[in-house]
């Protein structure tokens, strides 16, 4: 299974990983978070794997998450509520996200990707 790499085209650091998985000559799927953007079920399966609490999965510097006002509203939220909302938007979603049958990576740090190959 090839790894899945949902990313924004804008994002620089997205752009920045890409290069990366390609100059590690590793093969992904691509697919743009904002016109594809996580469905709740992939959300409920990518989430444990990443050994992540929800919270991490939130794009906190978006303006979409300051516009919303999330950092008061997500303490008061359920883990399935904030899934759903996540689910509402790609924006709202850190990214890039890497998802491998093993494991999921949210945001790009080359050294803890190393470990995909």
């Amino acid at each position: 299974m090839k790894p899945l790499l949902l990313h924004y085209p804008g994002c620089s650091t997205c752009r920045k990983a890409r290069q990366w998985l390609q100059e590690q000559g590793i093969e992904c799927i691509e697919r743009d978070i904002t016109t594809e953007n996580p469905t709740e079920e992939e959300l409920k399966t990518w989430i444990p794997r990443s050994q992540l609490p929800v919270r991490k999965f939130f794009n906190t510097s978006g303006l979409l998450y300051k516009e919303q006002q999330l950092k008061d509203k997500l303490p008061q939220m359920t883990e399935e509520e904030q899934i759903a909302l996540l689910a509402t938007n790609g924006k709202l979603v850190k990214r890039p996200l890497l998802i491998t049958a093993q494991t999921v990576k949210v945001g790009f740090q080359p050294d803890a990707w190393k470990e995909i190959k």
